[in-house]
């Protein structure tokens, strides 16, 4: 089945990351390290890797920096701040907070009582059990965007300000399009270095200014989902597509962002009537 060989493929190719990043516990990988050990889009790859793991790539780091941690503690009863240094911790005082909150006990008393203790169970994020996704060719589309760093919830004061700039100059008619681009994981990003663009569709012809620039975006294959209701919810949809809809679908996700488009106005309608439209773009078919 294509379907079933595309979910062990992913398997697969997250494993190689994760074997790149066990390779040095004291000096983790790039994000594009990673994508490329994966031969994912640097896009997608911390949201596959996350769905497909139930992890982030900083937790499984932290995880098997503690486990080698824990080995060397019983095994071979190394002091602790030897112990914090081979495994990549800045000080042994960090090392202690993190292996105590995992573990239930500072890594002395492990070391002296021979290794009782376990992880601390991490509980997995609720998810729906269903949507309908529809694949649909996108055209090529112009946006005039300005860009945003920090929380993806904070969007919408961007947004504000590019329809102030787009407003005046005639931009915001019936047909243009609002669409953002999401470029990181939020479970997997610190929250002020997320990369995100607030864009509006225009036409040929419009010029960028004021901090708005032009992004071309090429004709595209997108998985679309339609969600109905408060724009703080829309992390289920991601959650279930990355997790359950693209590892079984037979296709692999394409390097360009994930988008939403936002598809009635929130400043009319109340949260419980605002439609989302999420988007991943794919890959080309290949024969």
């Amino acid at each position: 089945m294509p379907k079933a060989r595309t979910r062990i493929d992913y398997g697969r190719r997250i494993a190689r990351a994760m074997a790149l990043i066990a390779a040095d516990l004291a000096r983790p990988p790039s994000l594009e390290a990673m994508a490329e050990a994966a031969a994912f889009s640097p896009f997608h790859f911390h949201r596959l890797y996350r769905e497909l793991t139930g992890e982030t790539p900083a937790e499984t780091l932290a995880r098997e920096r503690l486990s080698r941690a824990a080995a060397m503690l019983v095994r071979d009863a190394l002091p602790v701040a030897m112990v914090a240094k081979r495994c990549g911790y800045g000080s042994a005082a960090a090392f202690t907070r993190a292996f105590r909150t995992a573990y239930g006990v500072p890594p002395a008393a492990y070391r002296d009582r021979g290794g009782i203790g376990a992880p601390l169970p991490r509980p997995r994020p609720e998810e729906p059990s269903m949507f309908e996704v529809t694949i649909r060719d996108e055209p090529a589309l112009r946006l005039a965007c300005l860009p945003h760093r920090g929380k993806y919830e904070a969007i919408g004061t961007v947004y504000d300000r590019l329809l102030a700039w787009a407003g005046p100059r005639g931009l915001v008619t019936p047909e243009a399009r609002c669409i953002a681009l999401y470029h990181d994981d939020p479970h997997s990003v610190p929250e002020k270095d997320l990369r995100s663009d607030a864009g509006i569709t225009v036409a040929a012809g419009v010029e960028g200014s004021e901090g708005v620039r032009i992004v071309e975006l090429p004709p595209t294959r997108a998985a679309v989902l339609v969600f109905k209701g408060p724009y703080a919810e829309l992390e289920a949809a991601y959650t279930w597509l990355y997790r359950e809809w693209l590892p079984g679908s037979g296709e692999e996700p394409g390097d360009q962002p994930a988008r939403e488009d936002y598809l009635n106005d929130p400043r009319s309608l109340p949260p419980s009537e605002w439609l989302t439209a999420v988007m991943i773009p794919l890959a080309p078919q290949t024969a």
